[in-house]
């Protein structure tokens, strides 16, 4: 992606996540905040044993955590830039996403739900990508896009049979669940919230992202 493409695209995103940050506050803090359930640990982490990783960097490479919701505005702006940040920090990094579905948008746990019974085929990656590339088509909605989500998990090959399943199944909400309860507790409030090597990260200019990996990976973290 050339570099004012870039930069507007992260422009627009900062602005949105600005605008925006103050309601998405006051709808996160309205539903009831339990201690995350996972694993038996309830001290929260910024990674999971169960969390997806899109790249793993190996031994030595910095992690970057983005907790999402699929429905945000913000995180469609910033999905290009992270996809250009996976490729151009390739062995160097390990990108784990977690879910953030915001209460404000309709079908954000919806799509997590998609997204987490795709990965019980190993195919996370492929509904995380399908949902960016087509976020204008469903985002926004006030009813239900679960059937649209299907039809997706049937485009990428999913066995339907285990799809319906898992979609039906409690656990895999309280999956996506858990994700959402222990951002909470690690102070994440808005979409998308990236954590480098374990630490809050605040974007405030359109390549902070960029330049904090760049500081990690040359060990100025």
């Amino acid at each position: 992606m050339k570099t004012p493409v870039k930069a507007t695209l992260v422009t627009i995103a900062v602005v949105v996540v600005l605008v925006g940050a103050a309601l998405i506050y006051v709808l996160v803090n309205q539903s009831q905040t339990a201690p995350p359930s996972g694993g038996g640990d309830a001290s929260p982490q910024v990674v999971r044993e169960s969390s997806h990783v899109l790249d793993d960097g190996g031994e030595g490479a910095v992690t970057l955590v983005e907790f999402l919701d699929f429905e945000c505005e913000a995180c469609g702006a910033f999905f290009p830039i992270v996809e250009d940040l996976r490729e151009q920090f390739a062995g160097q990094i390990t990108y784990v996403v977690r879910y953030f579905p915001l209460p404000g948008h309709f079908n954000s746990k919806n799509a997590a739900v998609a997204a987490e019974a795709a990965a019980q085929q190993d195919r996370f990656e492929d509904m995380y990508v399908r949902l960016f590339e087509t976020q204008a088509e469903w985002g926004e909605a006030q009813e239900s896009r679960a059937d649209l989500f299907r039809g997706f998990a049937e485009e990428i090959g999913l066995d339907m049979a285990a799809y319906d399943a898992a979609v039906a199944d409690p656990a895999t909400a309280e999956r996506v669940e858990l994700d959402f309860e222990e951002g909470q507790a690690l102070g994440v409030s808005s979409t998308p919230t990236f954590f480098l090597d374990g630490e809050l990260l605040e974007l405030q200019e359109w390549d902070d992202l960029e330049n904090a990996i760049q500081a990690a990976v040359n060990g100025g973290r």
